[in-house]
């Protein structure tokens, strides 16, 4: 698809300095730049490559001034990572606007859905499923019986959604995501042997949530796992049964949350953190990277290491951390003047 200088310069509110007729089908780097490209300027350390790049379009600030010959066609905006970041979105709407069910996909009777659906080849629609206007289902997904899904959803190739779970709106499922598996909840018995517990509850993603590649969040034992609007799941992140994720939450990669914890609002959590079950997680906390939560946290703490601390006392605790091999050194010496005492001096 290809759009020209001032149809570019009409979306972003900008003006166009060259020629408005300059068309482009592709984004680029501005060092990357080539025919029918476009670009942008945002950064000063990247200024000499205006000079040199042969992106046909670039977008750049008002305040820029060229102080050489340019060949590109410049589009001059307020912000320029903004207008560009702008553009982005809109190019990604565009590129991700099918619409129409397409061959060997299956959708059973009784399933309701809005306008504008896209259904791929070889997905699977479940029973008394209620899908919303501009939903878009990608081939080889999976969406199980008496599902809710809300509008402007996008679900990736090979998403499986369980049975029972509720979707809201502007939400993204990526490739390879589990929604609503059985918890980990399983009984000793007087054998030994662990017999399974029900799974009989579901899982509800509230509006704007976005759930990264390969992430699994489980249903609840009873009740709902709950992930409040908002919230931005990395890739590779296990979040297990009856967990509560309050809103604006974000959670980097490989992070793990047992059963029936609670985390509150505006969390940073960072990656392979591993926070246990049942406990409650306040509002506005952060976790450092691979940090272990054994413990309640209050509003506002910043934590590090497992066990966690004080991200301030970790951090003296690891510079004397790192100094251990020379303070046991200087101990062992000590010591040795103890029990050697030099000229006869008994200490």
């Amino acid at each position: 698809m290809k759009f020209t200088a001032e149809q570019i310069a009409g979306i972003l509110e900008g003006e166009v300095v060259g020629n408005p007729n300059a068309e482009v089908s592709k984004l680029s780097k501005i060092e990357e730049g080539e025919n029918g490209s476009l670009t942008f300027l945002a950064n000063p350390k990247y200024i000499n490559y205006i000079y040199s790049t042969k992106a046909t379009v670039t977008i750049v600030n008002d305040s820029f001034v060229p102080e050489q010959e340019i060949t590109t066609t410049l589009i001059k905006v307020e912000d320029a990572y903004a207008a560009f970041s702008k553009l982005l979105h809109f190019y990604n709407q565009v590129k991700l606007n099918k619409t129409g069910i397409e061959p060997q996909s299956f959708m059973s009777e009784g399933t309701k859905y809005g306008e504008n659906l896209y259904l791929g080849s070889f997905s699977y629609i479940g029973q008394n499923v209620v899908l919303g206007d501009n939903v878009k289902i990608y081939p080889n997904s999976f969406i199980g019986d008496n599902v809710v899904i809300g509008d402007n959803v996008f679900i990736f190739a090979g998403a499986k959604i369980y049975s029972e779970t509720v979707i809201g709106n502007n939400c993204t499922i990526h490739s390879g995501v589990i929604i609503g598996a059985d918890g980990f909840g399983f009984a000793p018995n007087e054998n030994g042997e662990y017999s399974k517990v029900p799974q009989i509850g579901n899982v509800i993603l509230e509006d704007n949530v976005d759930v990264g590649a390969n992430t699994t969040i489980d249903r609840a034992t009873l009740g709902s796992t709950i992930i409040r609007k908002g919230v931005k799941l990395d890739n590779q992140i296990q979040i297990a049964h009856n967990v509560e994720i309050g809103k604006n939450t974000v959670i980097a990669a490989q992070s793990g949350v047992a059963g029936s914890t609670k985390i509150g609002e505006n969390c940073m959590i960072g990656g392979q953190v591993g926070i246990a079950g049942h406990l409650i997680i306040g509002n506005n906390v952060r976790l450092q990277a691979q940090s272990g939560v054994a413990r309640n946290i209050k509003d506002d703490e910043v934590l590090q290491g497992t066990p966690s601390l004080g991200y301030t006392d970790f951090n003296k605790s690891y510079v004397h951390f790192k100094n251990l091999p020379k303070i046991v050194a200087e101990v062992e010496e000590l010591k040795k003047q103890i029990i050697n005492p030099k000229n006869g001096n008994n200490g």
